[in-house]
């Protein structure tokens, strides 16, 4: 038996573990579960030279406390790169360096979690402590932990189109696997991923960050996006106040129909945009594939995925559809990449706690809401974004939300 159980390890609840630490109040045993075998964040898309999109400053613990050992800055100085960090002049860490700092934030809390422990259930009990958590290990070992409250962190689930589903995953697959996938296209197809096709499927930050790699690799990109062109990400200052962490009392408040609105109307600064400077890179390639009249780089606009097949030589046979025309064009590539985006993870596993026809959602307070009644002791992080605002599946709010949270969990009254 535990007091705070976690359910999974990353950033936002390694937040979270670094604000009970900090928490001048007497929590008790903490414990986390991940079904990942050691800390990572997001292995399989660090590619080189990608950046953040956000502030060093939105680390998990500055904008909750200036002061604590586990801030971004702390962590260059005890790597020795603080000034030339400072030297570079920006503000936004490269992805590789940013999912290092996380991994060293969370070395120190080793012995609070239970790694490679995927959580298959989670219950109510009628004496003792409030909930019974079931986890299986990988060699499919099931064991059972009870808890007085608990976090649950999804995180983020990636979204396939319909057509990619029940493909060869090796060659039909989602950008968070990039990495790993064309690892093993490099071994496996005969002069590796420098001569290979490539689709990419998307038209944000993601997309283009794929896209970019593979043609910097000598293969050839076929772009294909739903939009007449990329939109660039909006940046003002102004706008990005919609992550701002007041901000969730104003979508607590609000009513749907602004919240919706709000969404639709800032969904630019994050969802479905790209960095100003990668859409002027991979225009001024095809660009220049025009002026030399050959090239790479395929941008297919207005356009959409209608079927894909994996072809028994190995290769995906795809069509693609010009959206204004209703033109087809078939496409014979190695592999598809779809940067198609996250969708949270939701409130899924909560079948035993409410009954499956429960209205279920998540409290201004981050605690489960069951028809109509916060449930004391379980919490939820980061699955709410029409409840909580655009920063909600984002890492702009984890510091306070962690801050948050370990309030609460101080002053839980006894079950």
């Amino acid at each position: 038996m535990v007091d705070v159980l976690g359910v999974g390890f990353g950033p936002a609840n390694l937040a979270l573990a670094i604000a009970l630490a900090e928490s001048p109040g007497r929590i008790g045993s903490v414990r986390f579960l991940e079904r990942r075998e050691s800390f990572a964040w997001h292995p399989g898309m660090l590619l080189p030279g990608t950046s953040m999109q956000i502030s060093f400053l939105k680390d998990l613990v500055t904008l909750r406390n200036q002061a604590s050992p586990f801030s971004f800055v702390a962590y260059l100085g005890a790597r020795g790169r603080l000034v030339d960090f400072v030297n570079r002049g920006v503000l936004t860490p490269e992805r590789a360096e940013f999912a290092d700092y996380l991994a060293w934030a969370a070395t120190p809390f080793a012995d609070q979690v239970r790694y490679g422990r995927t959580v298959t259930g989670l219950r109510r009990c009628s004496d003792g402590p409030r909930f019974a958590v079931t986890h299986r290990g990988a060699g499919g070992d099931e064991q059972v932990t009870r808890a007085r409250s608990v976090i649950v962190a999804p995180g983020l689930r990636p979204v396939l189109p319909a057509w990619a589903t029940g493909l060869d995953p090796r060659r039909v697959f989602h950008n968070i696997d990039l990495v790993p996938r064309l690892g093993a296209l490099e071994r496996d197809l005969p002069s590796g991923v420098a001569d290979a096709r490539f689709l990419v499927v998307g038209g944000g930050q993601s997309a283009a960050e794929v896209a970019l790699h593979l043609h910097d690799t000598g293969a050839r990109v076929d772009l294909v996006f739903h939009g007449f062109g990329m939109a660039d990400v909006d940046e003002s200052p102004f706008v990005n106040q919609v992550f701002d962490p007041d901000v969730v009392d104003e979508f607590a408040t609000a009513t749907p129909e602004v919240r919706d609105a709000l969404l639709h109307r800032h969904g630019n600064t994050n969802y479905a945009a790209v960095e100003h400077g990668l859409t002027r890179e991979l225009y001024d390639r095809w660009y220049r594939q025009k002026v030399i009249g050959s090239g790479r780089l395929g941008v297919h606009r207005t356009s959409d995925v209608v079927s894909a097949a994996v072809a028994a030589g190995g290769g995906v046979e795809t069509i693609v559809r010009r959206l204004t025309t209703g033109e087809t064009t078939a496409m014979t590539v190695d592999a598809v990449v779809c940067a198609t985006g996250f969708h949270p993870g939701g409130l899924t596993g909560f079948e035993g706690v409410a009954p499956p026809d429960a209205d279920v959602h998540i409290a201004r307070s981050h605690r489960a809401v069951i028809d109509g009644a916060e449930v004391p002791g379980l919490f939820v992080q980061g699955a709410d974004l029409p409840g909580h605002g655009l920063g909600t599946t984002l890492l702009s709010n984890v510091a306070v939300r962690a801050g948050e949270i370990a309030r609460a969990l101080e002053h839980e009254e006894s079950p």
